[in-house]
């Protein structure tokens, strides 16, 4: 398992979800805690290409050792990228969440819902 952190460089989502701004597009995946709280990943539900996320809704889910949980968008687009290679190693969510475990990337709708996202201090700060 990865080590505990949160790059100052991601926003982040209350229900512990990053997102990785490049230009019109952001990649997303799950925080170091949301991983930790899950366990060992087994199986990620990955969305179709070019379907759409909306922020604060469910879009995947990933299945662990200790349960099912939903994926929550942290902003709103249409998905441009899946990252294939968790269907073969998924544990890299768990071992590298913010590199080779991210989840997706899409195509910002609005890119002014990212103002409204939390910085790395203020999501460490919800965590407690």
């Amino acid at each position: 398992m990865a080590e505990a952190t949160y790059p100052p460089a991601l926003l982040y989502h209350p229900e512990h979800d990053w997102a990785r701004i490049e230009g019109d597009h952001a990649v997303l995946g799950i925080t170091w805690f949301a991983q930790e709280q899950l366990g060992e990943v087994l199986y990620f539900s990955a969305p179709a290409l070019g379907s759409r996320v909306t922020k604060d809704e469910p879009y995947a889910e990933v299945e662990s050792v200790k349960a099912v949980s939903d994926v929550y968008a942290p902003l709103s687009g249409e998905v441009v990228a899946v990252n294939e290679t968790l269907d073969r190693s998924p544990e890299q969510i768990n071992a590298d969440p913010y590199g080779a475990g991210w989840l997706i990337r899409v195509r910002l709708a609005d890119p002014s819902e990212q103002d409204a996202m939390l910085d790395a201090t203020a999501y460490q700060a919800l965590l407690g």
